[in-house]
């Protein structure tokens, strides 16, 4: 059987491939090429600098286009798809963009992929316009299980349309410390980066209201009472591939100054560089706001052997193990757990490899980007008008089509509890608070 032809269209916002693109870009470079043999994908994405029109991406065929205005950009791409002619084209986080690639391709199964909650809300697209191209999109695929409570409250008539597919990591390139080539990397991480004998907590991130670094900062003066070897190691800048500052960020800085000697500020660092500064750690700390889909960078650091403390908030709480893998906090005592997980962390060795050894197993049993693809390509072959190939229980011609449709909707749904099952998390779970607990 030829494979299924898929269109991957990207934002516009950074070209692919990028080492300073943000989380999106980054899905689609990882987990697109592990499709084939399956699917012929094809990425359609931003033009950039020493890059040219088409070339490939880990195999895979790229076509750039402008971005300064959207409207070309999104009418050039899907010109471009009509003559690449897949059977699914899918929309990366921008949901605008599946009305006006199903004006261009009316035939076409058109699936939307949400990254974060923040292009469907009201500053980036109206109530109208989301309910439509909720409508319009015959597949919406988001990356945790908060993301698609809070899309339900929004578009409650979206429900047959969602699955979750967690992102997931390069284990390669995100090495375990557990390994004698780990241990070897640590040391060399810790000594070019002048951390040695230092207890070095790490968080990495854009330095946005929302990731709440200030908290962390906070508490450094309580920490380093009892703890004078400890290093809080701040890793970022407010903009993706910026040194640019913010009133935000000026605050961070004044409030590590007086600390200079246990606060470090690394501005924004390529992607290639993130591995070294989790393995240079000890401890990842990131106590994101509510509005948190999914948090990559924790399962960045799980995979390098880290404990995460991160707050009880949006998709996190599905990818750290309260007590098991790190510990999980809640937003209106911040602070004060915070501080108590901490001080219990930074005293005990022996539970920091714990939990770090069972973070790294975490991610090889459910984070990799081969296990994003797997589940992507689950449901791409239970769609119904791929004739069922994968499964002869839906082929059977005495089937009416609500009989179908029935069958992928039960079949579909035992799958995403498996997935949760192997999650630890149940997708029934209500989110009762704002914070997502």
């Amino acid at each position: 059987m030829s494979p299924v032809k898929v269109a991957f269209v990207t934002p516009g916002a950074y070209p692919i491939p990028s080492g300073n693109s943000s989380s999106v870009e980054r899905v689609v470079e990882k987990f697109v090429p592990l499709l084939r043999p399956s699917v012929e994908p094809r990425i359609y994405g931003k033009t950039g600098r020493n890059l040219p029109r088409r070339s490939l991406v880990h195999d895979v065929v790229c076509e750039r286009f402008h971005a300064a205005r959207r409207s070309a950009y999104v009418a050039n791409i899907g010109r471009a798809i009509k003559k690449f002619g897949p059977q699914i084209i899918q929309v990366e986080n921008r949901p605008t963009y599946v009305i006006k690639l199903r004006h261009s391709n009316p035939k076409t199964k058109i699936w939307l992929n949400l990254h974060s909650s923040t292009y469907i809300s009201p500053r980036h697209i109206s109530e109208t316009q989301l309910r439509k191209s909720f409508a319009l999109a015959d597949r919406i695929i988001v990356n945790s299980e908060f993301l698609r409570g809070l899309i339900l409250k929004k578009v409650p008539e979206a429900s047959a349309k969602l699955r979750v597919v967690y992102p997931g990591v390069e284990t390669r390139r995100f090495q375990s410390r557990y390994t004698a080539e780990g241990e070897a990397a640590r040391r060399h991480h810790r000594e070019r980066k002048g951390l040695v004998h230092r207890k070095v907590v790490v968080f990495l991130g854009r330095l946005i209201p929302l990731k709440g670094v200030h908290h962390l900062l906070a508490i450094v003066p309580k920490l380093i009472k009892i703890h004078p070897d400890l290093l809080v190691v701040i890793v970022g800048s407010p903009f993706y591939g910026s040194h640019r500052t913010t009133a935000y960020s000026r605050k961070l800085l004044k409030m590590g100054e007086r600390y200079k000697k246990h606060v470090r500020f690394v501005p924004y660092v390529p992607y290639s560089e993130v591995p070294g500064w989790f393995m240079a750690a000890d401890i990842a700390v990131m106590p994101s706001g509510k509005r948190e889909a999914f948090g990559l960078v924790n399962v960045e650091a799980m995979a390098t052997g880290l404990p995460v403390i991160a707050t009880r908030a949006g998709g996190m709480q599905e990818i750290i193990q309260d007590g098991e893998t790190g510990f999980l906090i809640n937003q209106t005592e911040i602070k004060t757990e915070l501080t108590a997980k901490l001080l219990l962390l930074l005293h005990n060795a022996a539970l920091r490899r714990q939990m770090g050894v069972k973070s790294r197993q975490r991610v090889e049993q459910l984070f990799t980007w081969e296990h994003t693809a797997k589940r992507w390509l689950k449901i791409q072959r239970n769609e119904a008008d791929l004739k069922y190939s994968d499964n002869p229980e839906l082929s059977d011609e005495n089937l009416d089509p609500e009989s179908v449709s029935q069958l992928v909707q039960e079949k579909a749904h035992e799958e995403e509890q498996m997935i949760s099952y192997e999650m630890g998390y149940l997708n029934h779970t209500p989110y009762s608070r704002e914070d997502g607990s």
